[in-house]
């Protein structure tokens, strides 16, 4: 798989986890739990750790950047 399909797949799930997360904050509604069988199913916990995984790729992000801010990727 390419870095730049990982990289898209990665910002998915950041973005999905951080709307949950604003309506956690916000209404104490938990969209994902809700969808996937309450906060101990193990298909709720797997998409938490997907979740967790993929923000902690992003950090590569960082590796990538240039001091324009623009994301640089490597050609294989």
């Amino acid at each position: 798989m390419r870095s730049r399909t990982l990289d898209w797949i990665a910002l998915t799930l950041i973005v999905i986890g951080a709307i949950n997360l604003g309506l956690i904050g916000f209404f104490q509604f938990d969209l994902i739990a809700m969808v996937f069988g309450g906060t101990g199913g193990w298909f709720t916990r797997l998409v938490y750790a997907l979740i967790g995984l993929a923000g902690l790729y992003s950090l590569s992000l960082y590796a990538r950047l240039d001091n324009d801010g623009v994301v640089h990727d490597e050609v294989s």
